[in-house]
């Protein structure tokens, strides 16, 4: 079992605030997806650091996918499951995927683990969307997808990206990690606990 490491809020906030310059100077996203549930914190943490003044503020979309199982004993801990469930997706309406044609889309979630989450997100977003350019006879608009997460585990994947998404800078991560288990304060039940642990077996 690998070690326990603990993440606070302050630590997720100030990984973002980081990364935010970077990513306005290189991605300019026009609109996040966050991956359900680890990605819903740190998009909208995102949301206000990539706010620049006299424009609206970027729009958040969900998706919902599970790659991991619950071992049944009552706890957080969880292994990697082998299969990617879809449970929430975007509207497929041409009206609503019209929308994300041509734009700059920023795929965020908590941790680069297995990639295999994130393999499927991006494969089949793309895939969505050529679908919608053909329907709406827009295929010469180039759409790009980029991916932020909070952590990258430093381990073989067992996922696969584009090699053209993680050659020119599409793929960013706040913090390169050992091969650890992160706990992220979103999954704690005792949020004073959680610190606490987090104060004696921090992720460094």
């Amino acid at each position: 079992m690998p070690q326990k490491v603990y993440v606070t809020y302050n630590q997720v906030h100030k990984l973002c605030q980081a990364s935010a310059d970077k990513i306005l100077n290189t991605i300019q996203p026009n609109l996040m997806i966050a991956i359900g549930g680890g990605g819903y914190v740190p998009a909208r943490i995102l949301r206000s650091f990539l706010k620049r003044a006299g424009e609206p503020n970027i729009p958040i979309q969900a998706i919902g996918l599970s790659l991991y199982e619950d071992l049944g004993r009552g706890d957080p801990e969880e292994v990697p499951g082998t299969k990617v469930t879809r449970t929430q997706w975007l509207d497929l309406s041409a009206l609503e995927m019209a929308n994300l044609i041509g734009k700059n889309i920023l795929i965020v979630d908590e941790v680069d683990d297995t990639r295999t989450t994130l393999e499927y997100a991006v494969r089949e977003l793309q895939k969505d969307l050529e679908a919608a350019q053909k329907q709406l006879g827009r295929e010469g608009e180039t759409t790009n997808f980029f991916v932020f997460v909070l952590h990258n585990k430093n381990k073989p994947k067992k996922g696969l990206l584009p090699e053209k998404m993680m050659e020119s800078g599409h793929y960013l991560a706040a913090l390169t990690t050992d091969d650890v288990w992160i706990c992220y304060p979103w999954e704690a039940k005792d949020i004073d606990e959680h610190d606490k642990l987090a104060r004696e077996n921090p992720l460094v």
